[in-house]
């Protein structure tokens, strides 16, 4: 049976933690090459099976672009 749905398609994804997590189960997001070009999928590492989030590729750089700030 082939899948089309999109929530099954972020499922598969090859998720990685920040570089930043220790570890210990405390907050922290994993993201995931996208299938669609110029997306990023995101989810909670605490809850893999939760909602997953996709944001446009400009938006994500903006968004980590603000973390870098002083």
């Amino acid at each position: 049976m082939k899948r089309s749905n999109p929530e099954y398609r972020l499922a598969a994804l090859a998720w990685r933690k920040s570089s930043y997590s220790d570890g210990t189960g405390s907050n922290c997001l994993e993201v995931a090459d996208a299938p669609a070009p110029h997306t990023v999928p995101v989810r909670d590492s605490k809850f893999p099976d939760g909602p997953r989030l996709t944001f446009p590729g400009a938006v994500w750089q903006t968004f980590l672009a603000g973390l870098k700030q002083p």
